[in-house]
């Protein structure tokens, strides 16, 4: 499928300065892209199969080699080209990216015999460059089975653990520098210094890439790319679609149509606040499609998470080709896919990491020869807080842009099971609830996403002085900077209280499906995931 959206050297050259990650199947590769870009550079993920060509075409100021899975030694592992090295532009190996860098120029990587996995305490050698203005001793995050055992002797060794002689390394001829250990995560305390000096003293850039530039660029490319045709944009009330139309409007105009479907998938009274917001916000076409019962049919005896992600994505697909048989010139659909929601579906640029679950704007989607429709998808390569960011550039409102995220399969996925009718109209009460009270306690803003899930699981009560045996009920409550990592919140106790007191109370029984347990969901991600399914 031709993706308007995928990064391109011409993409990259609407910004000053840019650096490439080239992704070896990292987990938090995406971070290290987003650690560049809050130190005012723009970044972009390329697969390290790129060729030598295509780099040169995208003029980066530097480029980092990402942390990855494999072992430089074995038959298959990833590799890149060693010209890569010889452009005269900086170059930082991470992990895996320093292995594999030290061993293409002629260092020895074998495992380790001490595995290294959390905190260690680094030995600087020199606070310069990399480690510039950093302390002597720091702790940093390390995740390595291998070393660099013997070191090339172009090589110098700038940091040391007691179980890592070569921790950080720097080419003597060549700009290349490498860490074993991972400055990209929050648990490397100068891990963003060492970033940012790689980025500024390093490459020499200069951080003037802002928000509103990414808006500029990509209204810019958007026109390019869509030129007189139409654009459909599957608008759901959330975050991440209102800020693509906003963009799409600022874009093209008259040239976007706006589609919403009712799906029965939705929160409670979603589909009156997005037709009463949106009719009025956006100066563009809005078509509203009930094919509540469509979707549930669909749903109907499924239980397998993947599964009705994939149903519920064929489905948005018909209901669009359905909806816009009468729209005219419409050759682009375009949806709010974030770049961690790509990362999840197993489609980083690498190929290589696992497919954790199917979005269904991302891997649930038919081929193009069925969709009908090229896609272009402007929100791509951001994450959830850049795209806060770009709402409040482009001037929606508040209540728009700091709304806590929805799944796209909607509830589907909040009802563990068999999707019913019923059980969403309980679930959607038991949300409600949840939400006023998180809203009362003044704590909507200070968590990053808050919501109810419907449990295949039913247990005795007592209300009354009658027998109950209906459903389980568990909060999730979670912080998050990025939404890649999340932490559970530590909601008081009164406010979790007054939640379980109020949904199994206030929450009617319908057609046997009731709630008298109310549990609170205390992991984080990883390993779990924030949603359920």
């Amino acid at each position: 499928m031709n993706d308007a959206s995928a990064a391109s050297p011409r993409r990259s050259s609407l910004h000053d300065d840019v650096i490439l990650v080239l992704d070896f199947g990292s987990q938090t590769a995406q971070l290290i892209a987003r650690r560049v870009r809050e130190a005012g550079v723009f970044s972009l993920l390329v697969p390290p199969s790129v060729s030598i060509q295509e780099v040169r075409e995208y003029r980066p100021k530097g480029i980092i080699l990402s942390g990855g899975p494999s072992s430089v030694y074995e038959a298959g592992a990833p590799t890149v080209d060693k010209r890569v090295f010889e452009l005269g532009v900086p170059v930082l190996g991470i992990c895996y990216g320093m292995q594999l860098a030290c061993h293409l120029m002629g260092s020895k990587v074998e495992a380790g015999a001490k595995r290294e996995f959390g905190r260690a305490s680094l030995e600087i050698g020199a606070a310069s460059g990399l480690f510039k203005a950093l302390p002597g001793a720091t702790s940093v995050w390390m995740s390595h089975g291998d070393q660099v055992q013997g070191l090339e002797r172009d090589f110098e060794t700038l940091a040391r653990t007691s179980t890592c002689p070569h921790a950080a390394v720097k080419h003597r001829r060549l700009p290349f520098w490498g860490v074993q250990f991972h400055p990209e995560v929050t648990h490397t305390p100068h891990g963003v210094e060492m970033i940012q000096n790689f980025v500024h003293e390093v490459c020499g850039c200069h951080g003037s890439w802002k928000m509103a530039n990414f808006l500029e660029a990509e209204v810019s490319r958007v026109r390019d790319v869509v030129g007189d045709s139409r654009v459909i944009c599957g608008l759901s009330g959330g975050v991440d679609s209102s800020v693509c139309a906003a963009l799409l409007a600022r874009a093209i105009g008259p040239q976007l149509t706006c589609v919403f479907v009712d799906n029965g998938l939705l929160r409670k009274n979603e589909r009156q606040l997005v037709e009463s917001t949106f009719r009025g916000h956006f100066d563009t076409d809005l078509r509203v499609i009930d094919a509540s019962a469509e979707f549930l049919g669909d749903l109907a005896g499924v239980t397998d998470p993947q599964e009705k992600r994939k149903r519920v994505g064929r489905r948005f697909i018909e209901v669009f080709k359905s909806a816009t048989r009468d729209i005219k010139d419409a050759s682009f659909l375009a949806q709010g896919t974030l770049y961690p929601d790509v990362i999840e579906s197993g489609h980083n640029a690498a190929g290589t990491s696992a497919g954790i679950k199917l979005h269904h704007n991302v891997g649930g989607l038919p081929p193009k020869h069925e969709l009908g429709f090229e896609l272009i998808e402007p929100l791509r390569d951001l994450f959830k807080d850049e795209v806060r960011r770009l709402g409040e550039v482009l001037g929606l409102p508040q209540t728009i842009v700091w709304r806590h995220p929805f799944p796209g399969p909607g509830l589907s996925v909040r009802v563990l099971g068999e999707v019913t009718r019923t059980k969403l109209d309980v679930l959607r009460d038991c949300d409600e609830i949840l939400l006023e009270e998180i809203i009362a306690a003044d704590l909507y803003d200070k968590t990053s996403q808050v919501f109810a899930v419907l449990l295949p699981v039913k247990s005795v009560g007592v209300m009354g002085d009658g027998r109950t045996y209906h459903n389980t009920v568990a909060i999730r409550a979670v912080e998050t900077q990025d939404f890649m990592t999340a932490d559970w919140a530590r909601v008081p106790y009164a406010v979790l209280a007054n939640i379980s007191s109020r949904i199994i109370n206030e929450v009617k029984p319908r057609d046997g499906e009731g709630v008298n347990r109310v549990v609170y969901d205390i992991s984080s991600k990883p390993p779990a995931t924030i949603e359920w399914e």
